[in-house]
């Protein structure tokens, strides 16, 4: 009997089986403000992003892909794989940018059970928008995840970067963050190369205030805004490399998207959307559809394009699926598991995708037809007040439904609502659902999520049209938050804090008024 080769087969068994059990890891690098066509891969004719460009060429492209119209939003919805509008925010506020409540579900929470380590590294954004007053219990650590290294929000003008809790420096040095993220990132995986792990590198750049590093200055054919995506791509070059180096390509998910369209106002130091109608801020599809690839040696096809209807929401459930998670069920979640699509097995996805701009809905798409809807606005509202982000023409009220085939006019030029009556018909009962469901401007979604005391805050307690009046004078307290630039003032707080002469105003049942 040949004992040795016995031995060697028993152990060559084990060694395969443990493989196989081997729970996959997770990488999404997550810009900000890139737009659809931003890259070298979805059809840039200035920007070089050779790295992405291989990751496609080695993995797959997702060419109606969808996030949301801004940032916390955005990255709201991929955490949480849900609309925004559903995600209970802390002390039941309903800001444009969602302050995630600590009892919602993160991927890095699903994750953990399955003995995942789990990391942020970059921009968070929900912990409200701010770089001065975060809550500290709802940064990374507070919602899942072992470690964070970045900033609390956006660049606006300054970074303060923190490790964990703690702030390590008040006014970082911008052009060196897209290199620092990424360091920390490679040592997080080095690390963790023995045990299962979820990276999310979320990038500060793109959006502005621009900085690149010496090395990439002046590089690009595609201006400042082109050399910060070159960097970008470049250090996305490094977390391929290393994952490969460390054995680890079989095995790792790499994915890479943006939190939102291109910001038109920066103009040279926005981004492009093209084919696609304008940029952030919007519902037209340069608003929310942006870059997706997703590369996965052995798993993923190579070199292949998908059109099929995904969405940041998705990410979440597949990503579960795939590491044989369990999603919560106490809850609704509006992402769905498209990790058959990713590997190339399941090629038809019927289910409607709604368009939320800040608290209102826009629009909806299912299958190749999108309806946008007809709207009014006040000129006080949280949507008029970003209409300077926008070309003219897309920053309008819509005085009539618009239906578009993207299949055929990808750039929503053609209103086809009156040849096709009975497609109209269709989605505007979808509209009508998800305004019962997740909920609207003006109206309480029956599944959306509240998990403190009353009051339950609605947005349509925000629409200027129905606002009282008050006088300046009559302010007797200012626990304000707001942007006072608009005439519009939000309220934290449940308690009478202001007289209208000796009226008390119970601001537990007024959201937001109008100062004039």
């Amino acid at each position: 009997m040949n004992f040795p080769k016995i031995i060697f087969t028993i152990l060559l068994g084990s060694m395969l089986s443990l493989a196989a059990a081997r729970k996959p890891n997770f990488v999404i690098i997550f810009t900000d403000d890139q737009g659809y066509q931003d890259l070298g891969c979805f059809g840039s004719p200035d920007i070089s992003t050779p790295n992405i460009d291989r990751m496609a060429a080695e993995g797959t492209r997702f060419t109606s892909f969808y996030a949301q119209t801004i940032c916390g939003p955005s990255r709201t919805a991929l955490m949480t794989s849900s609309y925004p509008l559903r995600v209970a925010q802390d002390k039941n506020g309903c800001e444009i940018h969602p302050v995630v409540h600590s009892k919602e579900i993160t991927i890095a929470e699903v994750l953990k059970p399955q003995g995942y380590k789990s990391a942020v590294f970059g921009k968070w954004d929900l912990a409200t928008h701010s770089q001065k007053n975060w809550i500290d219990e709802l940064l990374p650590r507070g919602q899942g995840f072992d470690y964070f290294f970045g900033t609390p929000t956006s660049n606006d003008s300054v970074v303060r970067l923190l490790r964990n809790e703690e702030v390590i420096e008040r006014k970082a040095e911008m052009s060196t963050l897209t290199q620092r993220y990424t360091d920390e990132a490679l040592k997080f995986i080095e690390q963790n190369k023995e045990n299962p792990f979820f990276v999310y590198l979320a990038h500060t750049m793109p959006h502005t205030k621009l900085a690149v590093s010496k090395e990439f200055k002046g590089r690009s054919k595609g201006g400042f805004y082109g050399d910060v995506i070159e960097e970008v791509d470049h250090n996305t070059g490094r977390v391929l490399k290393t994952i490969k180096d460390l054995g680890l390509d079989d095995n790792t998910y790499v994915i890479f998207t943006s939190d939102n369209g291109p910001w038109l106002l920066r103009k040279a130091h926005g981004g492009n959307a093209l084919p696609l109608r304008s940029g952030k801020t919007t519902c037209w599809e340069g608003g929310l559809r942006v870059p997706f690839v997703i590369r996965a040696p052995g798993k993923i096809p190579a070199g292949k394009t998908n059109d099929l209807l995904t969405a940041t929401i998705d990410l979440m459930p597949s990503i579960a699926k795939l590491a044989g998670a369990k999603l919560p069920t106490d809850r609704v979640l509006d992402g769905i598991d498209i990790s058959k699509v990713w590997h190339g097995t399941q090629h038809e996805l019927e289910r409607p995708y709604f368009y939320y701009q800040h608290f209102y809905l826009r629009g909806v798409r299912k299958g190749n037809w999108k309806l946008m809807l007809k709207h009014e606005e006040g000129p006080k509202s949280f949507t008029a007040k970003w209409r300077n982000h926008v070309a003219s023409k897309d920053s309008k009220p819509l005085a009539s439904h618009q239906l578009f085939n993207l299949k055929e006019d990808v750039g929503e030029t053609s209103n086809l609502a009156k040849k096709h009556p009975d497609k109209l018909a269709e989605l505007l009962k979808l509209a009508e659902w998800a305004r019962n469901d997740i909920g609207d401007y003006n109206r309480l979604g029956k599944n959306a999520r509240f998990f403190d005391p009353e009051p339950k805050r609605i947005a349509g307690q925000t629409d200027s049209k129905t606002l009282p009046d008050f006088s300046c004078d009559s302010i007797t307290k200012d626990p304000l938050f707001g942007d006072p630039a608009n005439g519009d003032f939000r309220f934290q707080t449940n308690s009478p804090a202001f007289k209208m002469g000796n009226v008390p105003i119970d601001l537990s049942k007024v959201g937001l008024l109008k100062i004039h």
